[in-house]
């Protein structure tokens, strides 16, 4: 199934220059095209539009150690609750914290790669409000956070 997520501005990497009426179409796990919305609407028709509030943008690299909490799983979403979708295997030494992560589909990286929204990428989006606050997090063409 196609997916055509947009929002008010879209950053194609966390530095660049914010877009207005541009959109993100996935399809499964996979980013299929990055433009204006538009332009895919047109093409893509039959795909589902979901249409979110703030700023889109590739998910995050998170580099440092996990956030404390009970248990791995909670760690993880810890991550989520703030738009990251891909950590560095170095602080993932604990077995059930790297199964955690794994589970959950955060991309696990030897070092630490810029993220980027490009065709044929993974499709790890976050979105974000004009606080900063994380409103949703995409792993892998799936819905892994909602902010209620």
């Amino acid at each position: 199934m196609l997916t055509l997520h947009t929002a008010a501005l879209l950053r194609r990497d966390p530095d660049g220059e914010s877009l207005p009426d541009h959109a993100v179409l996935v399809s499964g796990d996979r980013i299929e095209a990055v433009g204006p919305l538009a332009e895919l609407s047109s093409a893509y028709a039959n795909a589902r539009v979901r249409r979110w509030p703030g700023t889109l943008g590739p998910g995050l690299l998170h580099d440092g150690p996990l956030p404390p909490a009970p248990t791995p799983r909670e760690r993880v979403h810890a991550l989520l609750r703030t738009g990251v979708t891909a950590v560095l295997a170095e602080n993932l030494a604990d077995p059930a914290l790297r199964a955690a992560a794994e589970r959950g589909d955060l991309l696990v990286l030897a070092t630490a790669v810029a993220p980027t929204l490009r065709s044929a990428g993974r499709a790890d989006l976050a979105v974000h409000g004009v606080d900063g606050a994380c409103l949703v997090t995409v792993v892998a063409g799936r819905i892994a956070h909602r902010r209620a």
